[in-house]
């Protein structure tokens, strides 16, 4: 894959949501791969033109994360009262899908019945251990991509979340690919569909979420021992998304669960992320579960793109897994990809709302 490399200028949030000083602006590395276009091999003219000035590029960690300090979570977190009422009506497990026992638990919907959409709407999908919306390391959800979505013609009827598993770093190795995690995933959006009336909509995914919203569009079959056994997700869905972006995710597998073994949840060989092992030249035991998203590629939309960080301390080893990137998605329209420190696991999701904007709106890398 041939790439054009662009240099970015931004000033990087730190951690805990606040922007860094003008003078600790960092310079980020960013790769955009498009399919198999040569960029960087094409004419003085074509790369100059596919490669924008830091002059045209919006400062995402400057204004995201100022619009994030200002978002008062708990007063703006939670599915609104008419698609409440929709889901109610319809009968979906409210209380499941809007995780009022959590601060942050989601968001989105109408504030009131009949309010037209200009967007396509945008479904997020959270990470292992993360939430809807947050403010706490490692915990912040959506917050800043939300922010910036709104800031720039979104309204709250076209932006979509909710959170999947325990929203608890200390349970972080027990969560899996599990029938509960699909198959409220996949309600919230066949949900957001019905409720919406929309014929596509966009899914913006981070780590674990990369991998459980595959699943969830892909539909077939799938098994989970724990939870009775073999069960049926549902009929694809790849025609009604239109762009899928995923940010870190391990679909090759995780290193760290080849260190460690199949021992936990988030490692099995059934539904985690063991990667499986070299055997001769091939790799054997992969976890079933990503064998089975890997035995096709192209079906999780009319879009397909993968944003990933060589500086990733989660996914580990530059984002090498037996020489191929896991965060890469086969079949992929487009990437993205960063490196420097800032992009890290979090960061790559925090600091890329413009990307992701970009992306799901414009069809269009940086």
């Amino acid at each position: 894959m041939k790439r054009a490399i662009l240099s970015l200028s931004m000033s990087l949030a730190a951690c805990g949501g606040s922007a860094t000083t003008a003078s600790d602006a960092a310079t980020a590395t960013v790769e955009v791969s498009v399919g198999d276009t040569a960029l960087s091999d094409a004419a003085p003219d074509v790369a100059a033109d596919a490669a924008p000035s830091d002059a045209e590029v919006e400062p995402t960690a400057d204004v995201a994360a100022d619009a994030a300090s200002d978002l008062d979570v708990a007063a703006t977190a939670g599915l609104t009262a008419d698609f409440r009422a929709w889901l109610a009506a319809h009968q979906y497990d409210v209380a499941d899908l809007a995780r009022d026992d959590l601060t942050g638990g989601s968001f989105g919907g109408r504030a009131h019945a009949g309010e037209a959409l200009a967007h396509d709407p945008v479904i997020f999908i959270h990470g292992n251990s993360d939430k809807a919306l947050g403010t706490a390391i490692a915990q912040t959800g959506w917050t800043a991509s939300r922010a910036w979505f709104l800031q720039h013609g979104y309204t709250d009827a076209e932006l979509y979340a909710t959170t999947w598993g325990p929203a608890d770093a200390a349970q972080a190795a027990q969560q899996e690919h599990s029938r509960k995690n699909i198959q409220h995933l996949r309600k919230f959006v066949e949900a957001v569909l019905a409720y919406t009336g929309a014929q596509k909509v966009d899914i913006v995914a981070h780590s674990m979420g990369v991998t459980l919203a595959r699943k969830v569009v892909l539909g077939g079959s799938a098994s989970d021992p724990g939870d009775g056994g073999a069960y049926a997700v549902g009929a694809p869905l790849t025609d009604h998304v239109d762009a899928f972006v995923g940010i870190a995710g391990a679909n090759l597998g995780l290193t760290s669960c080849f260190l460690t073994g199949p021992t936990t949840p988030t490692c099995s060989a059934g539904n985690g992320l063991y990667p499986g092992a070299l055997v001769g030249l091939a790799v054997a035991g992969r976890s079933a579960y990503l064998t089975d998203l890997l035995q096709t590629s192209g079906y999780e939309g009319g879009f397909r793109y993968a944003l990933w960080s060589t500086m990733d301390e989660i996914i580990g080893y530059a984002d090498i897994v037996y020489g191929q990137p896991t965060s890469r998605l086969p079949g992929q329209t487009a990437e993205v990809t960063f490196a420097t420190a800032p992009y890290g696991h979090f960061g790559l999701k925090d600091l890329t709302a413009d990307v992701q904007l970009a992306l799901v709106r414009d069809h269009q890398t940086p």
